[in-house]
């Protein structure tokens, strides 16, 4: 037994009292009997005797959470929390349990490649959903494909005549669509980089693009973009055709998510944008399933808790290999059914111009679980972690605020940037957050410490984009100085 393991062992003993506890999940349903433990009880012990009462054939780790604090060292601390009126020994205690990824992805510290190329501002990027692939779009209206293994440039891919506001990889990592201001979207090859298809039909600027998830597609997943021509399409990438417009926002619309959720219909769609209004539809026949109405400006952004998995197909941060397009399919099948099992049902967030967040379950009711406010000024982006567990904001009042993913609970405002918060990332363990900012630097925040975990200078303008790569192994950023930088451990 090391010397730090018999210190912890004696302070534990050197707590007085036992407690009865009650583990209990997120949703409330209890694991195993009540339990009468000493109050010098650690977050490890804790750990072994759930993972014990669960049957686990592998030790799993967890947080623990007595009401709203976490158990960081032993149940006495938390215990001395709890509000004066609810501190006895003689009642039962809940303790949440939640699980945690079993892999830990390591902090960004350094930046390992500057990629120069780009000759504007670059405006967009995204990681393969297999790691191995960086995209970025930029002002000047080129769309470039990197190698991560050497970091440097593979396919300049051009055809845009104006802005690339857009990039986004379809999930089995094939297949890369862009859009921007010139009402266009081009679908590439991700491997040789040749433009596969243009798919006309807005008649404004393309907002936003967003993939088909891969376990309700019939085929190959469809495409779905949004346009400041006040609609969504719907496209057909391998044929070239639009196969509907859907049209019923009477403004702009800014947002365009496809939810995993009734694949009878093959997934739902959630459009938002200037209209106020988060509509959903069928995607089958077009028609609208509901309105979602609530907010009092434009909406800036959507984000469903189950973007992660849906954006990742069938891979996760280990190395995978498919043979073909059905293994795929099984394996997102799988991996989405597991994710919306641990974060409780699908959620969409959405946050606007009028510095407040609303938390829905499209399609179990109209009205908002929650409705979030203490930014001072516009809601920018918001994003879910992989787990659902939590979800992060980032506004122009310089703040990130972090909330809990199923309550919509306020938990804690991370303050350091100078400006302008414009993007967030999650890792792929739920543990770290990274911000980019108008102060043209890149913040990595520790969820678990709510602590600033490393501060990131080197660009040398405003960064105005921001991924975390699916294996967790690197972050990417993207600015106004024209530059991509590529962060490591």
């Amino acid at each position: 037994m090391s010397a730090k393991a018999k210190a912890a062992a004696q302070a534990a003993l050197a707590i007085d009292g036992q407690a009865l506890v009650q583990f209990v999940d997120p949703e409330g349903k209890k694991a195993g009997p009540e339990l009468d433990v000493p109050l010098g009880t650690s977050k490890e012990q804790l750990g072994t005797l759930l993972n014990q009462l669960l049957e686990n054939k592998e030790e799993m780790p967890y947080s623990f959470h007595l009401e709203d604090t976490e158990i960081v060292s032993n149940l006495a601390a938390s215990f001395g929390k709890l509000a004066k009126g609810s501190q006895s020994t003689e009642r039962v205690l809940s303790i949440t349990y939640y699980p945690l990824a079993v892999f830990r992805v390591r902090p960004v510290t350094r930046c390992t490649s500057s990629l120069s190329g780009h000759i504007e501002a670059v405006l967009c990027l995204a990681f393969s959903p297999d790691s191995t692939k960086l995209a970025s779009g930029s002002g000047d209206s080129t769309v470039r494909l990197w190698d991560l293994n050497t970091e440097l440039p593979k396919h300049t891919c051009k055809g845009h005549a104006n802005w690339v506001l857009t990039v986004a990889w379809s999930p089995d990592g094939s297949r890369l669509a862009s859009a921007g201001m010139d009402k266009i979207v081009l679908v590439w090859c991700a491997q040789s980089g040749k433009n596969l298809v243009s798919l006309k039909g807005h008649t404004q600027p393309v907002t936003c693009a967003c993939w088909q998830p891969l376990h309700v597609a019939s085929g190959f997943p469809h495409l779905a973009t949004s346009s400041k021509d006040n609609s969504v399409r719907l496209w057909d990438t391998t044929a070239g055709v639009c196969l509907r417009s859907l049209s019923s926002h009477s403004q702009p619309v800014m947002q365009v998510r496809w939810s995993g959720e009734r694949e009878d219909i093959g997934g739902v769609i959630y459009s938002a944008g200037r209209d106020c209004v988060i509509k959903v539809w069928n995607p089958k026949d077009g028609g609208m399933l509901n309105e979602l109405k609530g907010h009092g400006h434009w909406i800036n952004t959507l984000a469903l808790n189950t973007d992660y998995v849906i954006r990742s197909g069938p891979y996760t941060h280990e190395a995978l290999k498919f043979k073909d397009i059905d293994e795929k399919k099984e394996a997102a099948k799988k991996r989405y059914a597991e994710a919306v099992e641990l974060c409780g049902g699908e959620r969409l967030l959405s946050g606007s111009d009028d510095f407040t967040l609303f938390l829905w379950r499209p399609l179990v009711s109209k009205t908002p679980v929650c409705r979030m406010t203490g930014h001072q000024k516009i809601v920018n982006q918001v994003a879910f972690s992989p787990d659902g567990r939590w979800f992060a904001s980032a506004s122009f009042d310089k703040s990130v605020r972090l909330w809990d993913g199923r309550t919509g609970r306020y938990v804690h405002a991370f303050r350091g940037h100078v400006g302008d918060v414009y993007q967030l990332a999650w890792s792929a363990d739920s543990r770290l957050l990274v911000s980019a900012s108008k102060d043209s630097t890149v913040k990595c925040w520790d969820v678990g410490s709510r602590k600033l975990q490393e501060d990131l200078p080197g660009h040398a303008d405003e960064v105005f984009a921001v991924d975390w790569s699916l294996d967790g192994s690197r972050v990417a950023t993207g600015s106004k100085d024209r530059l991509l930088k590529i962060w490591r451990h």
